[in-house]
């Protein structure tokens, strides 16, 4: 998920309201400045929530469950299993990219990221948001008229044809129902060992993503 003016207080209400049982990992990129403290956000939202909650650290492995925030100065990107930060020219101004992130996720795991994009005061996460659709993943904004600042879910329903713009406190239930569906959609795992004929481990796809 990606936010800015506003930001602590809509990404609070949202994490507060997924269930615990919903085990996907959660992305944020929130512009904060360069000389924020790094661990202050995460230790604001662990207020808050039972989750994990913890800045990333450079090829940072990705687990179910935990929160994971952009640190600040830093571009956060997704790989497919990791976390990778840069310190590349900003975009929209911004460094962490909202944009930055939403796009290395799409990259990196296609339909299985939900992306959301809440109050903020610029452009940033727009052309994110519509590649993420554009990959087949899921597209969610907070509706413009409750926001602190409506220019970045203004910018966002503009770029692409959301799945979803709905009120904060709505969008905790929507993406409850996205993960129960992609979970009802997996295959069932059997118990007496691996299909005969398929060499290896098998990989378990992914069923949600960083917002």
């Amino acid at each position: 998920m990606g936010a800015s003016w506003g930001g602590l207080e809509a990404v609070g209400r949202l994490l507060a309201d997924i269930p615990d049982e919903i085990d996907v990992p959660i992305v944020i990129a929130q512009h904060r400045h360069r000389t924020s403290t790094s661990s202050g956000l995460a230790e604001l939202l662990h207020l808050r929530i039972k989750r994990p909650v913890q800045d990333v650290d450079d090829k940072m492995p990705i687990e179910p469950q935990h929160v994971y925030i952009a640190p600040p100065d830093y571009h956060l990107l997704v790989e497919r299993g990791s976390f990778a930060l840069s310190v590349d020219e900003r975009v929209q101004y911004a460094r962490p990219s909202i944009d930055v992130l939403f796009e290395s996720a799409s990259y990196a795991y296609g339909p299985a990221v939900i992306g959301i994009i809440l109050t903020g005061a610029n452009e940033d996460g727009a052309a994110g948001l519509a590649l993420i659709k554009q990959r087949g993943g899921v597209a969610v904004i907070q509706d413009p008229a409750g926001a602190a600042r409506r220019t970045m879910p203004d910018a966002a329903i503009a770029a692409t044809a959301a799945d979803a713009i709905l009120p904060l406190e709505e969008i905790g239930k929507f993406v409850y129902g996205l993960c129960v569906k992609a979970e009802a959609a997996q295959p069932p795992v059997r118990a007496s060992g691996p299909v005969e004929g398929v060499r290896g481990n098998r990989e378990v796809p992914t069923t949600g993503a960083e917002a």
